[in-house]
């Protein structure tokens, strides 16, 4: 993609979705901003964004949501043609979960395809686009091992999940490796990064550390969250924990030493590069689904 057309950051909040899991409300709340770059910040890890005038402008409505039919964005990919693919959470609080969530493209012109439905109950939370043109996206169904996991849409249209994940897991941002051989799946439950063959195959656990992990006394108890594979490491926002972290991929494509980019961004959500090969971030911090912090995009 050309830099004025990057994908900017996401899934800062228009609402909140709840799942039971044992008698327990766990949320998700999210949204979608997609805009025009034309400046950056000049700001170092840790200190603070420095702004020299205007980060985004240009920006125009493609596509307006209607919250109480469950159109709530949760995570969005840019595709070559201008086209974004979004994950629509589906269910809500003031809707009492009677709609289920899809996976739907929205062409430039604001056009709407809907790829793929899930049940009324479960959330489409990741979404990423393989080399290949593959879509996959990840589904959160508390407490269906059945359902649990990560898909692909076949050539024909069709879903296939193309790895189970446990019951109890929160499978979340997902992302994949440039060679397209390894998705990477965050689970906002567990304090894990899963990874799994493109091609479909057992998750295995790629990394497990606090860092990784909710915080249990929160209201919305989310760890791991956003996840974007960006200049040979992986990418990954704490929500609860106000944290942005990078680990590299080793050459035997294991786990590097996770390193804290920056911290104090309570409710962190997704996020997205400048372009591929810069390192300023835009993240979303999901400020209206608890009262723990701002709502906004920082860079």
């Amino acid at each position: 993609m050309q830099q004025q057309r990057q994908q900017t950051a996401r899934r800062g909040a228009s609402g909140a979705r709840r799942f039971p899991k044992r008698n327990v409300g766990i949320a998700l709340a999210v949204t979608a901003t997609a805009a025009v770059l034309v400046s950056a910040p000049s700001a170092s890890a840790g200190t603070g964004p420095s702004y020299r005038g205007s980060v985004v402008t240009d920006v125009r409505t493609v596509a307006k949501f209607d919250f109480a039919a469950g159109e709530i964005p949760e995570n969005i990919t840019v595709d070559p043609d201008g086209s974004v693919t979004l994950s629509l959470l589906g269910s809500c609080a003031v809707c009492e979960r009677t709609h289920g969530p899809e996976l739907m493209r929205i062409s430039a012109s604001g056009q709407r395809t809907v790829l793929a439905t899930g049940q009324v109950g479960e959330a489409i939370s990741g979404n990423t686009r393989g080399s290949d043109g593959t879509v996959y996206y990840s589904v959160w169904a508390p407490g269906n091992a059945a359902r649990n996991g990560v898909y692909k849409l076949l050539a024909d249209g069709a879903p296939q999940r193309i790895a189970a994940l446990p019951a109890d897991a929160g499978p979340n941002g997902l992302a994949v490796d440039p060679a397209g051989r390894t998705l990477y799946i965050a689970d906002s439950l567990k304090g894990i990064i899963w990874s799994v063959p493109a091609a479909g195959g057992p998750a295995t656990p790629w990394l497990t550390d606090a860092a990784l992990a909710p915080v249990p006394t929160e209201a919305l108890p989310i760890g791991a969250n956003g996840l974007r594979f960006h200049n040979g490491a992986l990418w990954i926002s704490n929500f609860n924990k106000g944290t942005l972290l990078r680990v590299a991929v080793t050459g035997t494509g294991t786990a590097g030493p996770i390193h804290l980019v920056t911290g104090g961004l309570p409710n962190i959500d997704d996020l997205s590069f400048l372009t591929p090969r810069s390192d300023v971030v835009f993240a979303a911090q999901n400020g209206s689904s608890s009262d723990n912090g701002p709502d906004r995009v920082v860079v």
